[in-house]
C-alpha cells in the first residue's frame, strides 16, 4: 500500500484540503496519515478522512521515513514557520526521508518562489494531485 503524509500545521486547513482531494480522487488505494505540528491541524487532517494522524516533532520525524510520498506547503522546509510550529528537527527529518514531496509554493514566511503563480488554494490542490502525486502514483511499484 502506497503511504502518503500530509503534513501541515497551524489550523491545518491546506493540508485538510489535500486530504480531501486525496481521498476523493483515490479513495483507499493509498494511506494518508495527517502530521499535524500541532493537534488542531492533526484534528482537521483526520476529519478530512486521513487514515491515521499523529502530532508534533517525534511524529513527524519516526513517519517522514516511513512513507512513499510528503505533501503539504513549503513552509514545512523552513525551520521555525508556522509562527514557529515547524523545528529544525523536522525540517532535517523531512529532507533525510526518501520520500518524493510535492509541496505548494504557500507560505506566510518572507519568502518569494520564483517561477511560481498565485492561484487559489483549490485550484493548487488540483493541481498537485492530478499533474504531480496521480502520474507518480501510477508508476510507483506499490500501486
Amino acid at each position: 500500500m502506497i503511504r502518503i503524509a500530509v503534513l501541515d500545521g497551524q489550523g491545518g486547513g491546506i493540508g485538510a484540503a489535500i486530504v480531501k482531494k486525496l481521498k476523493e480522487v483515490f479513495g483507499e488505494r493509498c494511506e494518508v496519515w495527517a502530521l499535524g505540528t500541532n493537534a488542531i491541524a492533526t484534528a482537521q487532517m483526520m476529519k478530512a478522512r486521513a487514515n491515521r494522524g499523529a502530532t508534533g516533532e517525534p511524529a513527524v520525524a519516526y513517519c517522514a521515513g516511513r512513507v512513499d510520498f510528503i505533501l503539504g506547503p513549503i513552509s514545512i522546509l523552513l525551520p521555525f514557520a508556522m509562527m514557529g510550529e515547524v523545528t529544525p528537527a523536522m525540517v532535517e527529518a523531512i529532507g533525510r526521508s526518501p520520500a518524493r514531496k510535492i509541496l505548494l509554493p504557500l507560505t506566510q514566511e518572507p519568502l518569494q518562489i520564483v517561477g511560481s503563480s498565485r492561484e487559489p488554494l483549490p485550484h493548487l490542490v488540483d493541481s498537485l494531485v492530478q499533474e504531480y502525486l496521480a502520474p507518480q502514483l501510477e508508476s510507483h511499484p506499490e500501486a
